[in-house]
């Protein structure tokens, strides 16, 4: 499980057939071969660690589902440790599972944010509301508005400056995971065959708190 906020920038130094080599330094401090780390948001396992780098095994299913089959050499990667037990819980529910892969439209500057709007497959919409959690490249971020085919985010100047989002122009390919919440909730309208959501009905399968 992680929580969306990026630890460090890493960088790719090896790409052979279903493996990456990253350079990096503070999330090697307590990690072990077969820990999780989530790279550009999808979750791998550590299979080796040295001074200054670790590798991981990417599966074809990876490949197919996340953006890392077309990382080059030297691209640079968000990293995050799998959540500890007693750490802070700072961004949302991320598993590290990429769902699938957007496309970045288009990038506004708002004052000192910059508004990234980005197109999403369209069996990913409907996880998505106004105000709702996404996680882009592994980072957690709040969708501030959305149509039929994409959505945008706000991206503040210490998420520009301390992830790569801060060097994506449109065109760029990023990894999308939309809420799990959202997810459970969509599950349980098809299998009990609700066109519509009650508070009722929320509150009896414990996703709100009993009034």
């Amino acid at each position: 499980m992680f929580t969306g906020i990026v630890e460090e920038i890493g960088i790719v130094r090896g790409i052979s057939s279903g493996r990456l080599t990253i350079e990096a330094k503070k999330v090697l401090e307590d990690t072990k071969p077969g820990g999780s780390m989530a790279i550009n948001g999808a979750c791998l396992t550590v299979t080796s660690i040295s001074k200054d780098n670790f590798s991981v095994d990417v599966m074809p299913e990876t490949i197919r589902r996340a953006n890392l089959g077309r990382l080059h050499y030297g691209e640079l990667v968000n990293l995050e440790r799998a959540m500890s037990a007693e750490g802070r819980f700072g961004g949302h529910f991320v598993q590290g599972h990429v769902d699938d892969v957007g496309k970045v439209l288009s990038l506004q500057l708002e004052e000192e944010a910059v508004i990234a709007r980005i197109s999403a497959p369209a069996h990913l919409m409907p996880y998505m509301v106004n105000k709702g959690f996404i996680a882009v490249d592994g980072v957690s971020l709040t969708v501030i508005d959305c149509d039929d085919f994409s959505f945008s985010v706000s991206l503040v100047t210490y998420t520009r400056e301390h992830t790569t989002l801060g060097n994506r122009k449109p065109g760029d390919i990023v990894n999308l995971e939309v809420d799990i919440i959202a997810k459970y909730v969509e599950r349980l309208k098809q299998r009990y065959n609700r066109g519509v959501l009650t508070l009722d009905f929320l509150e009896e399968h414990g996703f709100l708190k009993a009034r």
